[in-house]
């Protein structure tokens, strides 16, 4: 399974990049990335709202999901906004990535339940 999760990664991994890119020429610098985090956990809910086996869920949620979220760029960017003394979006993207990932995650969950 390790290598379901693995090849599943380096594909999150380049759709992250690429989602990325397109957010940065539409100039959604630093919400592109609570963009890509708050789908990847309503799909991350949805998987595991469907029950998914444990080789599809190393792939898609470990692997791929996984890739294409990310933690640590969006640390990085909430240490840009607080150097910049932007303090509102500071906020505003802690609030939108916290309490939005909750939400995206538990919708997904619940949709996945239904289906």
């Amino acid at each position: 399974m390790v290598w379901l999760a693995g090849i599943g990664a380096a594909i999150g991994a380049v759709l992250r990049y690429e989602v990325t890119s397109v957010g940065k020429k539409l100039g959604w610098e630093f919400w592109i990335t609570g963009l890509i985090n708050l789908s990847g956990a309503f799909l991350l809910g949805l998987l595991f709202g469907l029950g998914s086996s444990k080789g599809i869920y190393a792939f898609l949620g470990t692997g791929i999901l996984g890739g294409y979220t990310t933690f640590s760029t969006m640390n990085t960017e909430l240490i840009s906004l607080l150097k910049g003394h932007d303090y509102r979006n500071l906020l505003y993207y802690l609030l939108v990535t916290y309490l939005g990932g909750l939400l995206f995650v538990y919708g997904g969950w619940y949709l996945g339940r239904l289906l």
